[in-house]
């Protein structure tokens, strides 16, 4: 089969979601189905089962595709690092520290890497659908665009393009897209979606008609505003999440710093009607809160000097409830935080933590990448791990009466610990199936996309 290239017109215009379902489309139809994006710009990652890297977006349209993940879905990873600087990770394993320029003087050598991967999962898949970066006709860039532009030109993909028609100017945004591209890469271009239309569709017959005629492209569906709250692409979709709230048992302040990485943790917390989860971006005061939840941290020292610059540290310190922490979250929680190699920022760095924790954190490399099995909390758990921090005693997990921690990201994912420790907290928590609630979650957007979208075109 020839391979999917999905362009947006704009950012956030919900590429990874279609990409999403449209691999559970395919997966439903019999076909083996892979997902890729060359290059993806996200501190939200997660391991595979060969110990790589990659960004979560790949690993959620692979839980969808039901195939394993793998770092040939998504062979270059950006992910902030310093003032202004990326981290990049090429084929899931960390490759260097650099700014912005340097790594655009390295882009022939990293088309290599994403050529070679694309053209292997053409080898090992039946159908690759490949998901763009943002609009795919930023001129000024377009030399420099691994996911859009390279793959359209090297592998010429069929592409569908994703409006989100949300946003206002839907028109426009198609036809100047439609209009900028490069003739070899339009005549490939076989529809287009409207996505996040609310309203009455039949309001949108005559637009229908309008893009099919004066700008010469099918529309292969309407798709309606349906809220997906797992696996959230980037940090400015965390204010995408819709709470289910029923009978509220706990709440839970998250400490969301400006490098928050790995949010998919919150995903099960967002998902739990019994929980009120509420995003802390500044200082508050957090005594009406039953539980603070400190997550992971791209940047952990620059995060844990946030909190002292907002007044949060000392607001935390004096909490006399419950603290839980996660990846560098769980490292704030330590006495002292040691990066002598400045791998997390610009320089090295040595900061004082809350002091919870009667231990140090030493970042080193390389980088730990697990995924797997753990033993934690007196539970069998599934989770991975993927940071530079290393805890001199307690490496893998943290417990007494109100300071619990751990690197094992994805902990609350497994529902006997979550059910237990939260009961604990209050004895009236009852607990869900978040496994079955995130399968119900996929089945039911692609569902809608399903009944949306013209799938005979399509095939």
């Amino acid at each position: 089969m020839k391979p999917i290239l999905v362009f947006g017109t704009s950012s956030d215009a919900g590429k990874t979601s279609i990409v999403m379902a449209l691999c559970r489309i395919f997966s439903d139809l019999g076909v083996r189905v892979a997902p890729f994006k060359a290059q993806n710009v996200s501190n939200n990652s997660s391991v595979t089962i060969e110990g790589r890297e990659i960004s979560r977006a790949q690993c959620f349209q692979a839980e969808a595709a039901r195939v394993e993940p793998s770092y040939l879905f998504n062979p270059v990873l950006l992910k902030s690092h310093g003032s202004g600087g990326v981290q990049v990770v090429v084929n899931g394993l960390v490759h260097k520290n650099q700014g912005i320029a340097d790594y655009y003087d390295e882009l022939d050598t990293l088309k290599i890497h994403v050529k070679n991967a694309f053209s292997q999962l053409l080898t090992d898949y039946e159908l690759v659908i490949a998901e763009g970066a943002g609009s795919p006709v930023e001129l000024n860039l377009l030399h420099k665009d691994l996911s859009n532009t390279f793959i359209a030109e090297t592998f010429e993909p069929r592409i569908i393009l994703v409006a989100d028609i949300e946003r206002g100017g839907v028109f426009a945004s198609i036809y100047g897209t439609l209009e900028l591209l490069a003739p070899e890469i339009r005549q490939n271009v076989i529809g287009v979606i409207i996505n996040k239309f609310r309203g009455d569709r039949r309001f949108f017959d005559e637009g229908e008609k309008i893009i099919r005629e004066q700008f010469g492209v099918p529309v292969l569906g309407v798709l309606p505003f349906l809220p997906l709250n797992i696996d959230m692409e980037d940090s400015q979709s965390l204010q995408n999440y819709t709470q289910r709230r029923n009978v509220v048992k706990l709440k839970i302040a998250v400490i969301a710093t400006p490098r928050l990485s790995n949010y998919n943790d919150l995903d099960v917390l967002m998902a739990d009607d019994e929980l009120d989860v509420t995003l802390i971006h500044h200082f508050q005061m957090l005594s009406d809160f039953d539980l603070i939840l400190l997550a992971g941290s791209k940047s952990v020292i620059s995060d844990l000097r946030w909190l002292k610059e907002q007044g949060l540290f000392a607001e935390i310190k004096k909490f006399e409830k419950v603290i839980f922490g996660i990846c560098g979250g769980y490292q704030m929680l330590c006495e002292t935080l040691n990066d002598f190699e400045g791998l997390e920022s610009d320089t090295p760095s040595f900061e004082s933590g809350f002091g919870l924790i009667a231990d140090t954190v030493t970042y080193q490399q390389p980088k730990i990448l697990k995924r797997g099995n753990y033993f934690a909390f007196g539970f069998d758990v599934k989770g991975y791990e993927i940071h530079c921090g290393q805890l001199a005693r307690y490496t893998l997990f943290y417990e007494s009466e109100k300071i619990s921690g751990t690197h094992i990201h994805g902990i609350f994912d497994n529902n006997e610990f979550r059910t237990a420790y939260f009961k604990k907290l209050n004895p009236a928590y009852n607990g869900f199936n978040y496994a079955a609630y995130r399968e119900e979650t996929i089945n039911a957007f692609t569902n809608m996309v399903r009944e949306n979208l013209d799938l005979t075109t399509l095939l």
